[in-house]
């Protein structure tokens, strides 16, 4: 049997970047997608979506290497959310390396540690993001 490996995100525009990292997560085992809901992207960047939830949510469920979707149903507290799902791992990329994911999930290491949750960053694929396919259509 696998890993359960818990990721959590907005998969805004699907691209390559997030195909590489589902694939990379899919390779440890059975991947759980934690999707945030417009209401809560629009409260957190300020904006909706481009996709709505539930054309992002058909799309990743598509995807042969995503076991499970859930809406995140905790908001801004998805220490709740991991709480419930139990995983293995929290996969998350690279490039929250730099940036204070422990605040942004609203636990820490000792958190995951007394549940023995591994936290794992998975390579950032560079040249992509939805940030950038944005810039491109503005053009």
């Amino acid at each position: 049997m696998g890993l359960n490996i818990f990721t959590a995100g907005t998969f805004d525009l699907i691209h390559s970047g997030h195909v590489n990292f589902l694939r990379e997560c899919a390779q440890l085992g059975d991947v759980t997608v934690v999707l945030n809901t417009d209401e809560f992207i629009e409260r957190y960047k300020g904006k909706p979506p481009v996709m709505s939830y539930d054309e992002r949510f058909q799309i990743l469920s598509e995807f042969r290497c995503v076991k499970n979707i859930f809406p995140n149903w905790a908001n801004e507290n998805c220490a709740a959310v991991v709480d419930d799902l139990r995983p293995d791992i929290v996969a998350i990329g690279s490039d929250w390396a730099k940036k204070d994911y422990y605040k942004q999930m609203g636990f820490d290491q000792n958190w995951l540690d007394e549940r023995n949750i591994k936290l794992l960053y998975i390579p950032y694929t560079q040249g992509i993001s939805t940030t950038d396919i944005k810039r491109r259509l503005q053009g």
